[in-house]
């Protein structure tokens, strides 16, 4: 038994979804607030742009997370044919 084995959620999707919704409430209020708030930063919509950032990192957890909980399901399913083929070799 291995550590996957004993755990029941990979960190890496409540992280991930974290992020994204972090990113997108931050893209979209960079998005609709107003230019005037941005003229301290030379104009550059920080908010929209590390909205991006966290989008995108949020999205990248959760496709890692989603590919890790596949990878389990289908080693699980493929378990039992090998333990069945083991014991009936003996």
């Amino acid at each position: 038994m291995t550590w996957q084995d004993t755990m029941g959620i990979d960190i890496r999707l409540p992280i991930g979804l974290m992020f994204t919704v972090l990113g997108v409430m931050l893209t979209v209020y960079g998005c609709i607030s107003n230019p005037a708030i941005y003229a301290r930063s030379l104009g550059i919509n920080i908010n929209s742009m590390w909205g991006v950032v966290l989008l995108v990192f949020g999205a990248i957890m959760l496709a890692l997370g989603a590919r890790s909980h596949r990878r389990a399901a289908s080693r699980d399913a493929a378990r039992p044919a090998i333990a069945d083929r083991e014991h009936g070799d003996r």
